[in-house]
Order: structure tokens, then C-alpha cells, then sequence
């Protein structure tokens, strides 16, 4: 399924006959945004830097990706189960071609991995780092959020989680297993709500031999559980560019690789692929928590230069004076991690920085337009965070006031 994705985009791709693990990372930080096709590593095809572009997912999905998303986050659509028909072999995860990203990770690392799991009724999908220990062991940072809560329930019940990470998956699959939901919510069925407003087809998904469900159409699945055992992971360089600390994870233990073709997809830890697979997941909720205050929100972004995760930058439709604070509060509602907000309006391109800047030089003051909160709990993410996370939170409202539009809008003669 990967290759109808890479063929989607061929003025992108850069191909290689060949090539090692180390050369797979070097060009990947290298190229940035070129889609990386190597045709063996190991014995395995990879591809990179798939969706480091943002036009690549408007391309497959027809555009207006946050509204889509939003209903599909607010209406997911239940998903259609084939038969499991994936070949098999014993896994090594030794042998398979996943690099050490940075020289002072802790190791060699999954970072593309979607994991699936399913435990007293809760299904869950969610992207989690796995660092390789062994041929069949793994420690998995586990933030506490669903994936955590199901571990933990099960080792307080005697019991091991079972899990399936797949690797190789759809647009629609990566963004939705992204998302923050509440418990009970299946990720999977959101992906198919996002697949039929692009085709007009459910999600397939299928069981594995074990018993858990993942996408049909996944390149790799590796099998296997979540144990009670706990060991260092890390360092790992992760969205910021900058590393995180090390802290006792679980073990995971791998029993089975199952593959369709053995191509492997990876991501860059801080690239922009993961920039777009953890940052366009949040801008509906930012969008949706807006528009709950009746302001009129045309867009959102959260910005490269942000790392897709601190910064973000909304344009509004003003019709009262007050909109422009009041995105600012729906905004940090709507993505608890934001560290600043610009607000703008409708002639403001908001995916140009300059654009962005002229309407803070032009429209804003500092004892008039901004909004200061905390500090509060911020992200963990944030190297310049306090103790506990905490941080300083700044709103910039840079919308021109109602009914003074002519003393602030740019001239043009055309």
C-alpha cells in the first residue's frame, strides 16, 4: 500500500538501490522533506520522509483536512474485519533496518509503529517510541495517557497487555491514531470516518492470530506484549530537537513479525513528518474549542517553527471586538501543550511567516493585545519549562479593531 502513496508524489522522490541503516538516517536529516526510497536496507525496502509535507496529505485527502477531521473525530464510523492474511516469519528485530537516529540516543528505535491494543472492552491506537533491546525485546515509553492506563490496569491484574504494532499504514490511519480522545473512543473507527469522506469506504481491518485488530492494509505487524518489567529508556531526541530524559519504561516482548511486503516505513524523530503527524491531529480541536465561543475561525496552524506542538497561529472572521481574545482562550482549551497563540485575520496567510509577523508589527500592542496566563501546566516537551512542566502561556491578539479596517489593511493597486 505504501508504494500507491510514493507514486502519488513523483517530482519527490529520491530512489536508492541500496544502502545502511546509518546512511538511511544521514539522508533523511539531510533532505528534509524529499520522500527517501531505498529498495534494500537488510533485506528490507524503506521509505522516508513520506509525509513530511502537509500538501501531501491535502493532496490524498481533497483539502479542508480540519473540518474533515473534526467530523470525523465527532461522527467515527464503525470498520469492516477480513480475514488476517499476512505471511509470517520469527521475528529479529535486530536484523530489521530501524537506525539510531542521533549518536546520543539510547539506541535503535521504532518510531513509526502505530500500536494496537485491546483490553476490557477499550481499543486503542497511539504512536509510542520503542527502543530495541534485543532481538525480541523492546522498552516502549509509555505517556500516561489510554495506552498506560490499559498497561497498568493489566499488571494490576496478574496480566500482560497484548499489542500489535503495524507499520506501513495510511494517511488516514497515522493521523487518527494521533489524536487525544476520551478512554473509550476506538481510534480505528475515526480513521474510517476519515477514509469514507475521502472515498466513500469504510476502514478494513482484520484480527491477528493473537487477537488483536489492526489496518488491513499495514505493511508490518509485530506481535507481541507488554510485560511488568521496567527498564532505562532513552535518551531520545524527540519533536523539539532536543533530548529527553531517561526514565524506567516496560518491556515489551515481541513473538512474531507478520508482512504483506517488507517495506518499512520510518520517521525522524523532530522532522517534519513528525511535526505534521503530531501537530495536524491537534489543530481541530483548537478549531472546534474556537468556534464553541461562537467566533467565527477560518483556520488554524501550528507552526513549523512552534515544532508543530508550542506555537500556533489562528485566523478568525472578526465580528466583534473581543474575538480576537477570545480565540486566544479557546485555543489553549483546545491544546493544552500551546505555549503561544497568535490570532490574525482573514488577509493574513498564516502558513507565511512574514505575513504572520507584519500583523503582529502592525496590529498589535503589548498593553492592549496581550493575554498572559500562568504560569500553569505546560509540556513536558518544552525544555524551558519550570519544575513540573510549568510555563508561561502569551496570547497576541493581531486582528485590526472593528470599524477601523482602512488605517490598517495593506494597499494594493492591482
Amino acid at each position: 500500500m505504501l508504494e500507491k502513496y510514493i507514486e502519488m508524489f513523483p517530482d519527490d522522490v529520491v530512489r536508492f538501490p541500496h544502502g545502511s541503516r546509518q546512511e538511511v538516517a544521514n539522508k533523511m536529516k539531510k533532505e528534509k522533506t524529499r520522500i527517501l526510497y531505498f529498495e534494500d536496507v537488510d533485506g528490507f525496502s524503506v521509505v522516508a520522509n513520506l509525509w513530511a509535507k502537509r500538501s501531501r496529505f491535502e493532496k490524498v485527502m481533497g483539502g479542508n483536512i480540519i473540518e474533515k477531521f473534526l467530523h470525523a473525530m465527532d461522527n467515527p464510523i464503525d470498520y469492516s474485519l477480513a480475514n488476517f492474511d499476512m505471511r509470517s516469519e520469527n521475528i529479529s528485530l535486530n536484523a530489521m533496518p530501524f537506525p539510531k537516529y542521533y549518536r546520543g540516543d539510547g539506541g535503535r528505535y521504532i518510531t513509526s509503529g502505530v500500536v494496537f491494543a485491546e483490553h476490557r472492552g477499550k481499543r486503542n491506537a497511539s504512536f509510542h517510541r520503542i527502543m530495541i533491546l534485543d532481538d525480541t525485546r523492546a522498552a516502549i515509553r509509555l505517556v500516561p495517557r489510554d495506552l498506560y492506563r490499559m498497561h497498568k490496569d493489566a499488571i494490576e491484574h496478574g496480566e500482560e497487555l497484548r499489542i500489535a504494532v503495524a507499520i506501513g499504514l495510511e494517511p488516514h490511519v497515522l493521523l487518527a491514531s494521533a489524536t487525544s480522545t476520551d478512554y473509550m473512543t476506538d481510534e480505528l473507527k475515526i480513521a474510517s470516518a476519515l477514509k469514507y469522506h475521502i472515498s466513500g469506504e469504510r476502514e478494513l481491518a482484520m484480527r491477528t492470530p493473537e487477537g488483536v485488530i489492526v489496518p488491513y492494509n499495514a505493511e508490518i505487524v509485530l506481535s507481541g506484549r507488554i510485560t511488568g518489567e521496567f527498564v532505562d529508556e532513552g535518551p531520545f531526541v524527540d519533536i523539539t530537537g532536543t533530548y529527553d530524559i531517561v526514565r524506567k519504561q516496560p518491556v515489551v516482548v515481541f513473538e512474531k513479525m507478520y508482512y504483506r511486503s517488507k517495506i518499512l516505513h520510518l520517521l525522524l524523530s523532530g522532522g517534519y513528518e513528525h511535526y505534521n503527524l503530531m501537530g495536524m491531529p491537534r489543530e481541530p480541536t483548537i478549531y472546534r474549542e474556537i468556534r464553541r465561543d461562537g467566533v467565527n475561525v477560518r483556520d488554524v496552524r501550528l507552526t513549523t517553527g512552534g515544532c508543530s506542538w508550542l506555537h500556533c497561529v489562528v485566523k478568525i472572521r472578526k465580528r466583534n471586538n473581543d474575538d480576537g481574545r477570545r480565540a486566544i482562550y479557546g485555543a489553549f482549551r483546545g491544546h493544552h501543550s500551546l505555549k503561544h497563540v497568535v490570532v490574525v485575520d482573514e488577509d493574513i496567510d498564516i502558513d507565511t511567516p512574514q505575513d504572520v509577523e507584519f500583523a503582529i508589527a502592525t496590529r498589535f500592542q503589548g498593553d492592549r493585545d496581550l493575554i498572559k496566563m500562568g504560569p500553569t501546566r505546560g509540556s513536558s516537551l518544552d525544555p524551558s519549562s519550570y519544575e513540573g512542566h510549568m510555563t508561561v502561556k502569551l496570547g497576541f491578539d493581531a486582528t485590526m479593531p472593528i470599524g477601523a479596517r482602512e488605517k490598517f489593511m495593506r494597499v494594493s493597486d492591482d
